[in-house]
């Protein structure tokens, strides 16, 4: 595990395969109906120079954060600090060109905007402690968003009128908030009744309904045990919502959902992908010889990114999460049946160590970014897309 990287929060500002927050704001079940898995074949777009550890659609664009300064089209490196969009129709580099200091690790959005958390002191130029909002036409930083945020910040959705923010925070302009916040998406205000704490970090957060999916390290959400890793808060008061208990024994880096279910990646000895009830129950647990990083449904198909080369095929692995029953070759990319967990043979594989660190889907689109530098043996630095 990368203590500092981000988890994806399937955050979009539009209808998707998936249940949340549109995840720019509004919660819905995308109208897109059932469909074939989508080709291995990686769509034209722009490589990076350096890790992209963030995406998120919205409409036609789809939105890219990490620690880039430079996208790669043609051969060529034009200038993206950190943030970048992608035309996810044509493929085309656009020129939303904000600029950050250091390290974007989450994105949301919402409303016509584009909120980021990470590592950075400045945007475009200004003052921003480490959460920013910028307009998602123009990049232009928004003058009325400002906090100051103590620790670090690891992942972020937006849903039913509020920014949620997870990670390792302490506080928000100086009032304590343990690993979790809100602000108002109309002020800009940090919630004031929204306050749940986690003992141990958050990596991940998803909006969908009445509830806010928590994932991470912890044993304790809001005052009470026996949710650990994987737990549901109430949107507005941030209590654990009874009605999802999901077990989960290893830490979640990343979360998916769809009205039937939902989907978790985790560590672990080797890492998983498990599939629950939205009541909590496990309805199927898919192993791998390394961790899961990011998870998205789309319609039959859950895809899997992380830094795994073997998908197993059983549960049992060894020593830095040898498969002991046989496996698969699945690099860092691999493919699911939602209702059943059988690995289905699409095969889009990766490379390097850390590989696939975030993932977003829209409209049977299905982006990945990392650390990767090809999909199936051909160059493709660090962000892919396919559909």
């Amino acid at each position: 595990m990368i203590p500092d990287k981000m988890r994806q929060f399937l955050s979009s500002g539009a209808k998707r395969a998936v249940l949340t927050v549109g995840m720019g704001g509004i919660l819905c079940a995308a109208a897109v109906p059932a469909i074939a898995v989508v080709s291995s074949t990686p769509n034209t777009t722009p490589s990076f120079n350096g890790t992209v550890l963030a995406t998120v659609y919205s409409g036609t664009t789809l939105y890219v954060a990490g620690d880039f300064t430079a996208a790669i089209v043609n051969g060529k490196q034009v200038a993206r600090t950190r943030f970048a969009a992608v035309n996810a129709k044509t493929g085309a580099l656009l020129p939303w060109a904000p600029r950050a200091d250091a390290r974007v690790k989450a994105l949301a959005v919402s409303n016509g905007s584009v909120y980021a958390a990470g590592d950075f002191g400045l945007v475009n130029g200004q003052k921003r402690d480490s959460l920013a909002r910028l307009d998602a036409a123009s990049g232009a930083l928004h003058s009325t968003f400002k906090h100051s945020i103590g620790g670090k910040p690891y992942a972020l959705a937006a849903g039913n009128g509020r920014l949620y923010l997870g990670g390792a925070i302490t506080s928000v302009n100086g009032q304590t908030r343990t690993r979790l916040a809100a602000f108002n998406l109309s002020t800009g205000a940090l919630d004031g009744t929204w306050r749940p704490a986690a003992d141990d970090q958050v990596e991940a957060l998803t909006v969908a309904g009445s509830r806010v999916y928590v994932g991470g390290k912890f044993h304790a959400i809001a005052g009470v045990r026996g949710y650990d890793r994987l737990a549901a808060l109430n949107y507005s008061t941030g209590k654990v919502d009874t009605g999802f208990k999901s077990r989960a024994t290893y830490i979640a880096y990343g979360i998916a959902v769809t009205s039937t279910g939902v989907y978790a990646v985790h560590g672990g000895q080797g890492g998983r992908a498990t599939a629950y009830t939205t009541s909590g129950g496990q309805r199927w647990t898919a192993t791998f010889d390394g961790d899961g990083q990011a998870i998205v449904a789309v319609g039959d198909t859950v895809y899997v990114g992380g830094h795994f080369d073997k998908a197993c095929r059983s549960a049992r692995t060894g020593a830095q999460g040898v498969c002991l029953d046989g496996a698969d070759v699945r690099v860092k990319l691999a493919a699911f049946n939602n209702s059943t967990g059988k690995l289905l043979p699409w095969t889009a594989h990766g490379n390097g160590v850390e590989g696939v660190l975030t993932m977003a889907t829209l409209g049977g689109k299905v982006a990945a970014g990392g650390a990767f530098t090809t999909i199936n043996g051909k160059s493709q630095k660090r962000l892919v897309q396919f559909g």
